[in-house]
């Protein structure tokens, strides 16, 4: 350690002999930088802040009733344009930083470029997350610099008047133009609209009776008349069945009791004018009995009696014979028709009858509408497949028109909902910039110019002495022969060594304290506003 101390001590007191030439070096270092420092331009910073609300209460109340703009896209994109294209180029005009002898498009393409550049609009949230922007509203921040502070508050200005005025300008310009686009649609819309009605009504007019209703298509009421007269058909067998059994109960049984059961007093007329015949032929037997009992069989009067009894019973026989074949004469000389059975079985044969009959009439109705329907076997398919496509065509363009009607509603709301006031700005921060430049710091710079200066002498020194080193200790001498050194020689006069050495330090330390005066000097004008211009300097010189 002691070793390495010595070294650098050695080291400092060889670079001691060029003490001047370091101290010449650092002087002309710290004034060459400090006139490149007061050459530097001075930049000041405008700067602008707006607040976004989106969540206007408005907006929640026209949910679905006007059509969603992304007003963060909108802002974005007019963020980008202020940065580039014409919008850039017409900020740069009315804030002064286009002259108006820059004609050259080159010229104004390296302005503008170096504009954009100096323009920074950043976004953050409001609430200081950056994940609730569209939730808590944004905050635009618009900085520039400028060599001008007066016309770096007119491009800040000028942004933001630009910022706030395209996005709802944009805004209502996107509303006008989508009314335009849905207008023109709804007309085209309305032309096929009505072409269509009038295809779909000629279709119609022209091919009555093959449309199909209600009940389905071609094949659907084919099928359903076949279907009604295979069902009719079905209630006629059975009704049919129903007539046969009554018929047979009239023809049968049920006529024969009726008839057998009938009694009617004594002296009753039929319905011919005289006793019926089931009286007569009981007459005829009593007068039989009565005769017989007078008078033996071959007595005349009995066998009249006898062929009376029996002409009664044929015509008896015969009545029964009528009943059994549906004879109405031979019901009503047998009084059958009387009897309340009889006569519930007629009504039912008579109720059957007329069901028959109805049934009958449905399925010609039904069976003529099948034949009607399958007259048009090759023809009703086509016209069927026609109409399903002029009506699909019909709905499709009804649904178009529709949903462009709705849009279009929408749209004109939403128009008026930003003349309400659906998207809030609100100024935080006006344009201002400082009365002094951010840059140069020049104080800082000056600090540094002359650390530089000083270090940059101090390495001087040590190169010189590198160049021509020298030796200055016992050890180093010792070192650098590789023999011992057994004594010193020390100097004749010590005083006056001391002596100029300290003439020497006082001399360094007066020089120093002058470059140190010097940089307090320049640090005094530079925050005065004192400034170095070469380009005045050179037309000094040439004046």
């Amino acid at each position: 350690m002691n070793q390495l101390i010595n070294h650098i001590w050695d080291e400092v007191r060889g670079s001691w002999r060029f003490r001047w030439f370091a101290l010449a070096a650092a002087t002309a270092i710290a004034f060459g930088g400090w006139l490149v420092v007061f050459s530097l331009p001075d930049w000041y910073e405008a700067e602008a802040s707006v607040f976004v609300d989106t969540r206007t209460p408005l907006r929640p109340a026209l949910q679905g009733l006007t059509v969603e703009q992304d007003v963060d896209s909108q802002l974005n994109f007019v963020r980008q344009s202020l940065l580039a294209g014409p919008e850039l180029g017409r900020v740069a005009h009315r804030a002064g930083v286009l002259p108006e002898y820059a004609i050259d498009p080159r010229l104004q393409e390296q302005i503008l470029g170096s504009m954009g550049r100096r323009i920074d609009i950043s976004v953050a949230s409001a609430n200081g997350r950056e994940a609730d922007l569209r939730t808590a509203g944004s905050i635009y921040e618009i900085e520039y610099r400028d060599r001008n502070r007066a016309r770096a508050l007119r491009v800040v200005e000028t942004l933001l008047d630009t910022f706030v005025n395209e996005t709802l300008g944009g805004k209502r310009q996107g509303s006008e133009n989508a009314q335009q686009f849905l207008e023109a649609q709804l007309k085209d819309y309305e032309k096929r609209l009505r072409t269509a009605e009038d295809r779909l009504a000629e279709f119609k007019s022209r091919h009555l009776g093959l449309m199909p209703s209600e009940q389905g298509g071609y094949f659907g009421q084919l099928q359903k008349e076949q279907q009604a007269v295979s069902d009719l058909k079905t209630k006629l067998a059975e009704a049919e069945s129903r007539r046969a059994t009554l018929t047979r109960q009239l023809r049968g049984d049920v006529a024969v009791a009726a008839a057998t059961s009938t009694e009617s007093p004594r002296g009753s007329s039929s319905g011919t004018g005289g006793f019926d015949t089931l009286s007569r032929i009981d007459a005829a037997q009593a007068h039989l009995d009565d005769l017989l009992l007078k008078f033996t069989d071959q007595h005349p009067d009995v066998i009249a009696a006898r062929q009376t009894l029996e002409h009664l019973k044929e015509r008896r026989a015969a009545e029964l014979e009528g009943l059994r074949q549906g004879d109405a004469t031979a019901a009503a000389e047998s009084r059958a028709s009387a009897n309340p059975v009889y006569q519930s079985v007629q009504l039912q044969l008579n109720q059957v009858e007329v069901d028959i009959g109805d049934i009958k009439t449905e399925m010609q109705q039904h069976q003529a509408r099948e034949e009607e329907l399958r007259r048009f076997l090759n023809t009703a398919p086509q016209v069927e497949a026609e109409f399903a496509q002029l009506n699909r065509d019909y709905d499709v363009n009804k649904s178009q028109y529709t949903g462009l009607l709705a849009n279009l509603q929408k749209a004109r709301l939403g128009e008026r909902a930003d003349s309400a006031g659906s998207i809030r700005f609100e100024i935080v921060q006006p344009p201002m910039a400082p009365l002094g430049p951010v840059w140069p710091r020049r104080p800082l710079l000056l600090a540094q110019v002359l650390a530089a200066a000083l270090a940059a002498g101090a390495a001087l020194a040590y190169g010189l002495q590198y160049l021509r080193p020298v030796v200055t200790s016992a050890a180093t001498l010792a070192q650098v022969v590789g023999v011992p050194v057994l004594g010193l020689v020390s100097v004749a006069f010590p005083t006056r060594a001391r002596a100029a050495t300290r003439r020497d330090v006082l001399r360094i330390s007066f020089a120093s304290a002058c470059l140190g005066v010097a940089f307090i000097v320049v640090v005094f004008l530079s925050m005065r506003g004192y400034r170095f211009s070469l380009t005045a300097l050179k037309q000094l010189l040439h004046s």
